[in-house]
């Protein structure tokens, strides 16, 4: 059998920590940009982590399960 492929999608958008965590960016930052404030921006800049519940899907399109 072929190996198996990590979907594209997911390899561009999570990133792995040290500790096995899946790191996310935040969504709504991307247009629209003027009517919300300095400060909204300003936490969506940073990093997040993905949600427990969502962890074994995607760790699962990146083959890491």
């Amino acid at each position: 059998m072929p190996k198996m492929k990590t979907k594209s999608s997911a390899k561009k958008r999570f990133k792995l920590t040290g500790t096995g965590k899946l790191k996310r960016k935040h969504a709504f930052k991307s247009h629209i940009l003027t009517k919300k404030s300095k400060k909204r921006k300003l936490a969506l800049r940073h990093d997040t982590l993905v949600h427990k519940a969502d962890e074994n899907n995607i760790k699962t399109m990146l083959r890491l399960k």
